[in-house]
């Protein structure tokens, strides 16, 4: 069973930094009592700049695809109102599982 992931650049005014990093770690932790998860990341020395990843075990489960309750739905508009989200925040990205072991190389 592979996973899916989407990797969200975001900028946030520090004026609203509080309330997003409270929303999005209120967002994992409803989440994750439904299998998901959401792990929120700071670039050192700049201010407002993030990266949130959200994974899922399918497409049909993960935060830009499943349905939300309605404190969910509440939460995530409030995030788009307090950040912009670049434009390939929620493209998903699909896991690799590893590949079966080559054979050894029969020249070497």
């Amino acid at each position: 069973m592979t996973r899916v992931l989407t990797i969200s650049r975001v900028t946030v005014p520090p004026s609203h930094e509080a309330e997003y990093v409270r929303t999005v770690h209120l967002l994992a932790e409803l989440g994750g009592q439904r299998g998901r998860s959401l792990w929120l990341f700071r670039q050192q020395g700049e201010g407002g700049r993030f990266i949130e990843f959200s994974e899922s075990r399918t497409e049909l489960t993960h935060r830009a695809r499943a349905s939300r309750t309605d404190l969910e739905q509440k939460l995530e508009a409030r995030l788009r109102e307090l950040a912009t989200y670049e434009a390939d925040a929620w493209d998903l990205w699909d896991e690799v599982p590893p590949a079966l072991a080559a054979e050894p190389d029969q020249d070497g």
